[in-house]
């Protein structure tokens, strides 16, 4: 969401009239409406192509995102390793209704020790370089590809180039991280992992140190504590952080204390069997609630959004919404919450689209 009330998202693959190979819309409230434009059709190839991940405002206001395909290598599926890009708005006014965005693709990942698909959000530093996490690619076997790496962009004028942070060995460090970084008050960052022993999955610390960064796993998942948290992490104003399991479908609090990382608070979702949990992170507001999205609860079995109240120690939770087709399905995404309290989403699947199968995705409000 811009300063003005806008919204910013991703299609894959693509809108009406896209190309196939996703795109970035925008969707601008007029009056008591919104208008909806798509501001950049992926070209596939070296353009880039499926972003599956949200975009995000940079420190010099235009937007940047990733692709999860297309540009070099086979990779995944053999459709390519996927890139870093960056969206402006047309430098001279625009007098047509529709007004597309011009792309600079910033960085091709190849597949190899640099990463590869990646899927997670960007995060900036204070010098607006950019930090991700690439599923694929980098050190170690997982599903028969690399386990994933930690990078940086830093920039230079124009040019951008890549270093990795981390590489991923598979191992007590699991790999397969899906969900990008975030930033600690101190400049360390925090990351989980899907996992690909045993489908546990890790959180981690990355803490600069010299020339380069010490990895630390601060929490392994399994059993009680739920499986595969590819939601990722959030961080609270006393530094605790919060996330959520797709597996065992649950949210977390994970605290400091006595030179450890303990799991604090921890609830169940009730949200059926497989990977029905939160596929993205969770969002708090200025009072400590969590909202989140299930991908497969609810009462239908097609997605709920849920509110987690502060209550004795633990969590009290609230049943928002259940998605049942017409209004939307199979929510993957992560929250947009306004100084209004109001919550914004997108259903990956439902709604009256007819050129997809099982409905073309819903962008959604929910209103207190």
């Amino acid at each position: 969401m811009d300063k003005g009330g806008s919204l910013y998202g991703t299609t894959a693959p693509s809108f009406a009239g896209g190309t196939g190979y996703g795109g970035v819309f925008r969707l601008k409230r007029v009056g008591s409406g919104w208008v909806f434009s798509p501001l950049y059709s992926f070209a596939g190839g070296s353009d880039g192509a499926e972003p599956v991940s949200p975009v995000e405002f940079g420190p010099d206001g235009t937007l940047y995102g990733t692709t999860n395909q297309g540009a070099e290598g086979g990779c995944y599926g053999g459709k390519g390793c996927g890139t870093v890009f960056r969206l402006q708005p047309a430098a001279t006014a625009c007098k047509t209704a529709l007004c597309p965005w011009s792309e600079t693709v910033l960085y091709r990942f190849t597949g190899g020790g640099d990463g590869g698909n990646p899927n997670g959000p960007l995060v900036f530093d204070q010098s607006g370089d950019i930090y991700g996490t690439a599923r694929r690619g980098g050190q170690g076997v997982c599903e028969g590809y690399g386990c994933g790496t930690v990078y940086e962009l830093t920039h230079s004028g124009n040019n951008w180039t890549q270093s990795v942070l981390y590489s991923f060995t598979g191992g007590s460090d699991e790999g397969l991280p899906d969900s990008g970084v975030i930033f600690d008050p101190s400049g360390n960052l925090y990351g989980t992992t899907q996992g690909c022993v045993g489908d546990n999955g890790t959180a981690f610390e990355l803490t600069p140190a010299g020339l380069g960064w010490d990895y630390s796993t601060i929490f392994t998942f399994g059993g009680s504590a739920g499986y595969c948290p590819v939601a990722g992490l959030i961080l609270d104003s006393m530094g605790n952080l919060y996330g959520a399991t797709a597996l065992s479908a649950a949210a977390f609090e994970l605290t400091f204390s006595n030179g450890n990382w303990i799991l604090s608070r921890f609830l169940s979702l009730g949200s059926g069997g497989g990977d029905c949990g939160p596929q993205d992170a969770l969002v708090m507001d200025s009072t400590g609630n969590l909202y989140g999205t299930t991908y497969c609860g609810g009462a239908n079995g097609q997605g709920s959004v849920f509110k987690l109240t502060p209550s004795s120690g633990g969590w009290t939770y609230t049943d928002l919404h259940d998605f049942g087709g017409s209004d939307g399905a199979y929510p993957s995404c992560s929250l947009v919450l306004d100084s209004s309290g109001n919550l914004y989403g997108t259903a990956s699947q439902g709604g009256t689209g007819s050129a997809c199968t099982g409905g073309c995705g819903v962008i959604f409000e929910i209103t207190p």
